[in-house]
C-alpha cells in the first residue's frame, strides 16, 4: 500500500447518498421561497433547466472520472487540461465554499436545536456537532459514509411522503374537506411565467447554488470501492433522484398554495404536513432541517480537507497535510476544516457585540460561496474538452453526450446566469465577494510562481 494512498471503502450506496445530502438542504428547505418569489410556477421549469446543466456538467466529469478516478479529481482535470492556476483556484473556492456554508449550517442546528430547548446557547451545541462529525471524518472514510448516508436517507424520505402526501390533497382532497384542490394554482394568480424572463434567469443563481455540492461524487471517486462502476451507478441515479426530489417538492408547493401566498404561510413543508392532520408537523420538519444542516456541514468537512491533501501533494500547502492516519484518512485537514469551522462559529457570536450589523455581512459571506461555487462546474466543462483531445475515447462506455455542443451550452448558460446576478440587486454583493475572492486567491499563485522562479 503507497504511503500516501487513502483508504477505498465507499460504496455505491454511499457515494449516491454524499451527493444526495451535499445538494438536497437548506437550499430546498430555505431557498425555494426566493426563487418562486421571482418567477412564480415557472420555476419548475427553472430547476428542469437547471437540472440540465447539472445533468450535462456530471456526465462530462463521469467520464473522466472513468478513466482517472482520483481524490480532488476536478483540481487535478484543472492543473494538467486547463492550467495550474485552474487547478489552484479550484481547490480554493472548493475550501472556501464548504468552509463558509459549514459555519452557517452548524449555526443553522444550535437554532434547530432552539426549537425543544430554548434556553440553550447556539455556540455550545455548535460545538457538540462539530466535533462530533470532526470524530465521525477522523475514525474512517466508512464512518463518515455511513453517518452521511443515514443524514441523507432522513431528508430523501421526508421528501418522498411530503410528495406522495401532496399529490393526495390535489388529486383527491386530502386535508381539504375531500375537495380536490387541482392544479389551477399554477397559472390562475397571474400567470405561469409571472416574472418574465428576467425573474426565471434570476431564480436560476439561487438554484444552481441549492444544486452546488453534486460534483462531491468526483472527490468520493478517489476513495471508491471499484471506482469505475461506482462512478457510472452513482451518476447515472444522481442526477434523476435530485430532480424527481426537487422538482416534485417544488410542484406540491406551488400547486396547493398560491405562490404569491407563499409568504404568508411560513414554511410550505410544514403546512403541507399539518394540512394532512399531522400536528406534529413542524417538529418533524425542524428534525428533517436539522440532519440536512449537519449532513451538509458533514459533507463539507469530508470534500474540504481531501482538497487540502491534494493541495499538499502539489506542494501549494505544507505536505503535513498529505500525512494519513491509521484509517488512511488525512488527519491534519480534517481538524483544520473543523477548527475553521468552529473559529467561524464564534466569530457570529461575538461580531453582533462588537459591530453592528455583522450578522447581514455573514449572510454576504454564506452567499458569497455562489460564484466560488460554480468554478468547479467551470472547470469539469471546459477540462472535457481538452480530455477528448488528449485521450482516445472511441471505445469509452460512458461518454459525455453531444460533445463538445454539450459543453458549450452548458458553460454559455452559467456565464448568462452570472451575468443576470451582476444585474440582480439582491444578488449583486456575493457576486462581488466571490470575484474579490478568486482575484485574490489568483494573485497569490501568481506570487507563488515568480517566488518559485527567483
Amino acid at each position: 500500500m503507497a504511503k500516501k494512498e487513502l483508504s477505498r471503502d465507499l460504496s455505491s450506496r454511499q457515494m449516491q447518498m454524499i451527493a444526495l445530502g451535499g445538494t438536497i438542504g437548506v437550499g430546498l428547505f430555505m431557498g425555494a421561497s426566493a426563487t418562486i418569489k421571482w418567477t412564480g410556477p415557472s420555476v419548475l421549469l427553472a430547476y428542469a433547466f437547471a437540472g440540465l446543466i447539472l445533468y450535462l456538467v456530471m456526465r462530462a466529469l463521469g467520464e473522466m472520472l472513468y478513466v482517472d478516478p482520483s481524490t480532488g479529481s476536478f483540481v487535478n482535470y484543472a492543473t494538467e487540461y486547463i492550467h495550474p492556476v485552474a487547478g489552484y483556484l479550484t481547490a480554493w473556492s472548493n475550501v472556501f465554499q464548504y468552509l463558509v456554508v459549514g459555519i452557517s449550517e452548524v449555526i443553522a442546528v444550535g437554532q434547530y436545536l432552539n426549537y425543544w430547548w430554548p434556553s440553550s446557547a447556539d455556540w455550545l451545541t455548535g460545538i457538540v456537532v462539530v466535533v462530533t462529525l470532526c470524530v465521525a471524518n477522523l475514525t474512517s472514510v466508512k464512518a463518515y459514509g455511513e453517518l452521511e448516508f443515514w443524514f441523507a436517507l432522513i431528508k430523501v424520505i421526508t421528501i418522498i411522503f411530503m410528495i406522495i402526501l401532496g399529490l393526495l390533497v390535489i388529486l383527491f382532497g386530502l386535508g381539504n374537506n375531500w375537495q380536490p384542490v387541482g392544479f389551477s394554482n399554477l397559472w390562475s394568480h397571474g400567470g405561469f411565467f409571472t416574472g418574465g424572463v428576467k425573474g426565471f434567469i434570476f431564480s436560476l443563481s439561487i438554484i444552481i447554488a441549492s444544486y452546488q455540492g453534486v460534483e462531491v461524487i468526483g472527490i468520493t471517486a478517489g476513495e471508491a470501492r471499484n471506482p469505475q462502476e461506482a462512478v457510472v451507478r452513482s451518476i447515472r441515479s444522481i442526477v434523476a433522484r435530485i430532480l424527481i426530489f426537487y422538482i416534485g417538492a417544488i410542484f406540491v408547493i406551488v400547486t396547493i398554495y398560491p405562490w404569491d401566498k407563499l409568504t404568508e404561510i411560513g414554511s410550505p413543508f410544514v403546512q403541507t404536513f399539518a394540512k394532512v392532520g399531522i400536528t406534529a408537523a413542524a417538529g418533524i420538519i425542524n428534525f428533517v432541517m436539522m440532519t440536512a444542516a449537519m449532513s451538509g456541514c458533514n459533507s463539507g468537512i469530508f470534500s474540504s480537507s481531501r482538497m487540502l491533501y491534494t493541495l499538499g501533494l502539489k506542494n501549494e500547502i505544507s505536505p503535513k497535510f498529505t500525512k494519513l492516519s491509521k484509517h488512511r484518512v488525512p488527519y491534519l485537514a480534517v481538524i483544520v476544516m473543523s477548527s475553521g469551522i468552529l473559529i467561524g462559529l464564534i466569530l457570529n457570536e461575538i461580531l453582533p457585540t462588537l459591530m453592528h450589523g455583522s450578522t447581514n455581512i455573514f449572510v454576504l459571506v454564506y452567499s458569497s460561496s455562489v460564484l466560488p461555487g460554480m468554478v468547479p462546474w467551470f472547470v469539469i466543462l471546459i477540462s472535457n474538452l481538452r480530455f477528448r483531445k488528449a485521450n482516445n475515447t472511441d471505445n469509452h462506455p460512458f461518454k459525455m453526450p453531444l460533445n463538445p455542443i454539450s459543453n458549450y451550452f452548458a458553460i454559455i448558460s452559467l456565464i448568462v446566469t452570472l451575468i443576470f446576478m451582476m444585474i440582480n440587486p439582491e444578488t449583486q454583493p456575493s457576486i462581488f465577494v466571490g470575484i474579490v475572492f478568486l482575484a485574490v486567491m489568483s494573485a497569490i499563485f501568481m506570487l507563488k510562481v515568480r517566488k518559485n522562479k527567483q
